[in-house]
């Protein structure tokens, strides 16, 4: 059985640009710097040679990567989830109840989740504590700091993405 991994259809656009660019642009580019590089001789001493075979290694990795999650994707349309409960896509916001600071994150998926931009992966220790979750609810979950327990404001969905 394939496991399925969860995807807003803005991340899974994301991904298919990106492999794309590798596909299209990238690829072309690396083959022409290995061709330069093999005109000049003696590949043994060649950094070029080296530098262009190193990163053709690492887009042929990555494209095979992109091909796999892509097919893999759970594709969900985090505008037209339910709110009623903290689901994949919503926008869930906290109150630290140990600092009483609020925090504002999108319950995504592993590919999409960032931290800086708002964002935390559903399979990550407070994603897991969230998901099925209502407004009011108490959650704990273990940080690297420790263990920190958080209220739930609002559960709101995104038009984001």
């Amino acid at each position: 059985m394939v496991e399925r991994i969860p995807m807003s259809l803005t991340g899974n656009q994301q991904l298919r640009d990106e492999l794309e660019r590798l596909e299209r642009v990238e690829r072309p580019e690396i083959v022409k710097a290995i061709e330069v590089a093999r005109a000049h001789g003696d590949l043994s001493e060649n950094a070029e040679y080296h530098a262009a075979k190193e990163r053709q290694s690492l887009v042929e990795g990555r494209i095979l990567e992109l091909k796999d999650k892509i097919s893999r994707a759970e594709l969900i349309d985090c505008s037209k989830v339910s709110t009623n409960r903290a689901v994949f896509g919503t926008v869930v916001t906290l109150m630290d109840l140990t600092t009483e600071i609020e925090v504002t994150y999108q319950l995504l998926g592993p590919e999409e989740a960032d931290v800086k931009k708002g964002s935390i992966s559903v399979f990550s220790p407070l994603g897991r504590a969230l998901l099925g979750k209502e407004v009011g609810d108490e959650v704990m979950t273990k940080t690297p700091g420790g263990i920190r327990e958080f209220e739930i404001i609002t559960i709101a969905s995104s038009t984001m993405r």
